[in-house]
């Protein structure tokens, strides 16, 4: 069940007349059903997976918290920790680490087989881990304190518009408003349907538009292709994953705005960042948060001089890619992305460069242009189908780079898609607020919706295309 499906908008009706007619608790129970009720529309069977990752997480972090003992409590911590992992590992890791081990194996004469398991990857398994994991370690960690009831902490880890994509809430601040949902605001349905028409526009106007470009691009197949194409396609590929991702983060956001509750904005035009760390404070930013709050710190953070430093950073930006799928090309991904942080924060230390808070300087735009062109190319390794493929398409980009009819072609494609689009991202940007239309006179706003409606029904790919991030 796709937010741009149809079926969605006749479930989804149906929660609200429910979510507004039942007492709080009945309301709650009601809304734990009908995320199980959209989890199990992909698969039921997975659900058993959602139900194991809920107890072990709920018994033991209630657990940590009666301990005194601090064996006791690291204990239940590794365990339910190692639960959640090896869950993960299972579904979305075991072919691909018995793959590699048999082929090194088999490349130093040792001709072995490996058991076959053909499972298919959970839908938003990555997510519902993450958020589980970071509940018990803050109760380990004496930030949060357990939650009171199963049923309050099994909505909290299912909750239907963030289960499968996120954002990755913490519990400080997702659980308080499952556990007391407030009562209905007088802006609520305006700002929720404001998040939820900008996310369906990027979703299906660019993110499902540019889809097509993209896989001919990157299919396997093209022997035909330019290193313009190949730019073109990559730059076609930054949109997509953007506005496929913000777009359901919207959309995820509008809905539970209209149920009470406020999800974080997961992304903050990250395509306006002028250096790695502010782009990772910008893009995906519950993942951002957590594998710094997680990992990076834990491991030391920038505590242990330069050089300790940088390790943290490469360590932290490769398992962050690795957490995107189980190939080596999201690893380097990740890896690069570690890279460009260190270079930036060395040349930081060194002077070379500086904090720019000036909106849309001279200097401000050049460096959001390097920025963005860097961070299309990781996208490159990101979506490209191995390394070969990648080192192929960066040869074009440098040794036969030439316009061709279906460059042009591309080109128009995105100038008609992208312009108005980026056009608001800078009035965005410019005005320092993401509601910033919500703001605004009541014309300008229309005007807003009229033309996402327009381009919706006038310009939406045929068919419904799975979201991007549903895969990790």
């Amino acid at each position: 069940m796709l937010f741009n499906q149809y079926s969605f908008w006749i479930f989804f009706p149906v929660v609200i007349v429910l979510h507004r007619l039942l007492p709080g608790e009945w309301k709650k129970r009601m809304l734990l059903l009908a995320s199980y009720y959209f989890y199990g529309s992909w698969d039921w069977r997975y659900l058993a997976l959602i139900l194991i990752i809920t107890l072990a997480n709920y018994v033991a972090a209630a657990r940590i918290h009666a301990s005194a003992s601090p064996g006791v409590r690291k204990g239940l911590l590794a365990g339910a920790v190692t639960v959640n992992l090896v869950i993960l590992g299972v579904f979305k890791y075991y072919g691909f680490f018995t793959g590699e081990l048999v082929e090194l194996l088999n490349g130093v004469g040792l001709h072995i087989g490996a058991p076959v398991l053909k499972v298919a990857l959970p839908v938003g398994i990555s997510f519902y881990t993450f958020q589980s994991m970071s509940y018990t370690i803050d109760v380990y960690k004496k930030n949060s304190i357990p939650a009171e009831s199963l049923v309050d902490f099994a909505l909290f880890v299912s909750f239907f518009p963030q289960l499968v994509a996120g954002p990755i809430e913490r519990y400080n601040r997702l659980m308080p408003q499952l556990a007391k949902i407030r009562p209905p605001r007088s802006d609520d349905f305006r700002i929720g349907l404001y998040h939820v028409v900008t996310g369906l526009f990027r979703k299906i106007v660019i993110a499902d538009n540019m889809a097509p470009i993209v896989d001919s691009v990157f299919s396997p197949h093209n022997a035909d292709l330019t290193g313009a194409e190949v730019l073109l396609g990559v730059y076609c590929f930054s949109f997509q994953i953007y506005c496929d991702f913000s777009g359901y983060s919207s959309i995820a956001q509008g809905i539970s705005r209209w149920m009470g509750v406020d999800l974080m904005y997961n992304f903050r035009l990250p395509y306006f960042s002028k250096d790695p760390s502010e782009f990772w404070r910008r893009w995906h930013v519950s993942l951002s948060e957590w594998f710094r709050d997680y990992l990076y710190i834990p491991l030391g953070g920038n505590r242990g001089g330069r050089a300790a430093t940088y390790r943290n950073l490469l360590v932290t930006m490769a398992l962050c890619g690795l957490w995107h799928g189980a190939a080596w090309t999201f690893v380097f991904w990740g890896f690069y992305h570690g890279l460009l942080l260190a270079a930036n924060r060395a040349l930081e230390k060194m002077g070379v460069l500086r904090s720019d808070t000036r909106i849309l300087s001279a200097a401000g735009i050049v460096k959001i242009i390097v920025m963005f062109h860097l961070a299309a190319l990781g996208w490159l390794f990101f979506r490209a189908e191995n390394f070969a493929q990648a080192v192929d398409m960066l040869g074009l980009l440098v040794f036969d780079f030439h316009m061709t009819d279906y460059s042009w072609y591309m080109m128009g494609m995105m100038i008609f898609f992208l312009a108005p689009f980026m056009a608001f991202e800078t009035w965005l940007y410019r005005g320092g607020d993401m509601e910033r239309p919500l703001k605004s006179s009541w014309i300008w706003l229309a005007v807003v919706y009229i033309y996402c409606a327009n381009m919706m029904y006038f310009f939406h790919y045929g068919g419904n295309v799975e979201f991007i991030y549903f895969q990790f």
